[in-house]
C-alpha cells in the first residue's frame, strides 16, 4: 500500500535472462565509460542512504545491509554496461525480500507495449488477453495458453513480480521469447515483438512517476467501470487511485442497490486514503484494520464509519493473484469482520506501506538524470495477528477459470458472484461485462 498519491505498478527485482532478446534501449548495453560508472555509483549511494534512513526495520531483517552495499559497489566498478549497473542496484535491494522496496531506474524515452497480458491462476501462469493486431496475435498467442517459460525462466508465483520488474521496468525490451502450450497441445516457442513508441521530447522526466498520466490523451485509460444487473451494482476498480468525490459518489450510487460486487482483480493497490474512505463506507461502526509498525513507533490503523451513509446491503469482493496491497487489505477486512464474501484466487501477498522518493543528478534541465526508490515505511499486522506479506488473502470461495474459459472470454468468478446475490448469469455472459482494456 502506498501512502502517497501514486503507485508503481511493476514491482520487484532483477534477474539475468539466459535467452535475452534485443533490448529496447540500444544505449543501455553500450560499454561502460567513467562518467556512466560514476553516475551509477552515485545512484547506488543515494539509494543506500535513503533506505538506511527511511526503511521501517532498522535491523533490515538481519540482512548485512552495509556488507551488501560494499559488494554492490564492487560489482558496479566491474560492470561492463550501464544496464548491468542498474541491475546491481536492483540486486542490492533484493535481499530485503520486501514487495514494496525497489529501485526505480531512470525513465526511458519510449513506451513498450507487449500486446499480451499474463498472470497466475492457481499455480500456473496463463495468457489472459492478446491485443488485436499485435505481433503476439499474428504469432498465434491466445488467451488460455499456459506460459511455460519467459526468456528462459519458468514463471512461478514467487518470481512473477521479479520477472515483471526485470522485463518491464528495469530492462524493457522490444521482444521476448516465450514457451507456451495451448490446451491439449504440445509446447511451442515464440519470439513475440512489442510495439515501441517514442515519447514526446517535452515530457517531464523529473516527475517520471506521472509519465502514464502525461500520455492520457494518447492511450486508452484503464478507468473504473460500472455495470448494473437488476438490483446489483458491479464496480471494477483497477487501482486505489481515485478522488474522494469519486468514492463518495460510488457509495451514494451503491445505496440505491440491494447488493454490491467490487471487482478488485488486477488491482495493485494505491493510496491509503482511498482504502480508508472506501472501507468506512461499508461499516456502521469503527473498524480496526490492523497494527502498523513503523521505524520508531507502532500504532493502530483504524477506519471511521461513514455512519448513516454507510452501505448496509450485501457485499461480494473479487480478487485474483494480481490483487495486491490496499486491494488485499480491503478484502481481508471484509473477511475478518464477516461483512461479505470474497471470491476468486489467492491474492498477491504484497502488503506493505511504502513511499516513493524522487532522486536526480545534475542541475541543468538538459543534463538531469532522474531516478528513485520506493521504500517500505511500515509493516501491517491484521487483527488476527498475521501479516499478509508473502501469504495473501485466501478467498472464502476459491474459483479458478479454466484455460478453456480464458480462451472463450468467460468469467466464472463474476458469474458466481452474481449468482450469490440472486442474478443468474452464464460465465460467457459475465465475461462480456468488462472486456479487456488496453493502455
Amino acid at each position: 500500500m502506498v501512502r502517497a498519491a501514486r503507485l508503481v505498478l511493476s514491482l520487484i527485482f532483477v534477474l539475468s535472462p539466459v535467452l535475452v532478446t534485443q533490448a529496447a534501449d540500444k544505449n543501455a548495453s553500450e560499454p561502460m565509460n567513467s562518467l556512466r560508472r560514476d553516475q551509477a555509483l552515485q545512484m547506488l549511494k543515494d539509494v543506500h542512504d535513503k533506505v538506511a534512513k527511511e526503511y521501517y526495520d532498522p535491523a533490515f531483517h538481519g540482512m548485512d545491509f552495509e556488507g551488501r552495499y560494499k559488494e554492490a559497489t564492487q560489482r558496479i566498478t566491474k560492470a561492463t554496461s550501464f544496464s548491468d549497473a542498474m541491475g546491481v542496484i536492483a540486486w542490492y535491494l533484493d535481499a530485503l525480500n520486501d514487495s514494496h522496496t525497489i529501485f526505480l531506474p531512470p525513465p526511458r524515452p519510449y513506451l513498450v507495449q507487449d500486446g499480451w497480458e499474463a498472470f497466475f491462476i492457481g499455480d500456473n501462469c496463463y495468457i489472459i488477453a492478446v491485443k488485436n493486431g499485435s505481433d503476439a496475435a499474428k504469432k498465434g498467442l491466445k488467451p488460455g495458453d499456459q506460459v511455460l517459460a519467459i526468456e528462459g525462466y519458468r514463471p512461478a508465483r514467487d518470481n512473477w513480480r521479479k520477472l515483471n520488474y526485470a522485463f518491464h521496468l528495469l530492462s524493457p525490451r522490444s521482444g521476448m521469447t516465450l514457451v507456451v502450450a495451448s490446451p491439449g497441445e504440445q509446447p511451442r516457442q515464440l519470439v513475440v515483438m512489442a510495439q515501441v513508441k517514442d515519447l514526446p521530447q517535452h515530457y517531464n522526466t523529473l516527475n517520471f512517476f506521472l509519465l502514464g498520466e502525461q500520455l492520457a490523451g494518447e492511450e486508452e485509460r484503464n478507468l473504473p467501470r460500472f455495470a448494473e444487473k437488476d438490483d446489483v451494482l458491479i464496480w471494477k476498480l483497477p487501482a486505489f487511485l481515485v478522488s474522494d468525490d469519486y468514492i463518495d459518489n460510488f457509495l451514494k450510487r451503491a445505496n440505491n442497490h440491494k447488493s454490491v460486487i467490487i471487482d478488485l482483480r488486477g488491482n495493485p493497490g494505491g493510496a491509503e486514503e482511498n482504502l480508508d474512505r472506501l472501507l468506512g463506507g461499508f461499516f456502521d461502526h469503527e473498524v480496526k484494520v490492523g497494527d502498523r509498525t513503523e521505524r520508531k513507533d507502532s500504532k493502530p490503523f483504524v477506519v471511521k464509519s461513514r455512519g448513516s451513509h454507510a452501505y448496509s446491503g450485501k457485499l461480494i469482493v473479487l480478487v485474483d493473484s494480481r490483487s495486491a496491497s490496499a486491494a488485499e487489505l480491503f478484502a481481508r477486512v471484509v473477511q475478518l469482520e464477516k461483512r461479505g464474501t470474497v471470491i476468486g484466487d489467492r491474492s498477491s501477498g504484497a502488503v506493505m506501506e511504502a513511499r516513493e522518493f524522487s532522486l536526480h543528478q545534475g542541475e541543468m534541465l538538459g543534463s538531469l538524470l532522474p531516478y528513485g526508490v520506493e521504500i517500505t515505511v511500515a509493516d501491517l499486522k491484521m487483527t488476527d495477528g498475521k501479516s499478509l506479506e508473502h501469504t495473501g488473502v485466501v478467498p472464502d470461495e476459491i474459483l479458478l477459470p479454466s484455460p478453456e474459459e480464458l480462451a472463450a472470454g468467460a468469467d466464472p468468478q463474476l458469474a458466481r458472484a452474481l449468482q450469490l446475490v440472486g442474478v443468474p448469469m452464464s460465465s460467457a455472459a459475465a465475461g462480456q461485462i468488462f472486456p479487456t482494456q488496453w493502455r
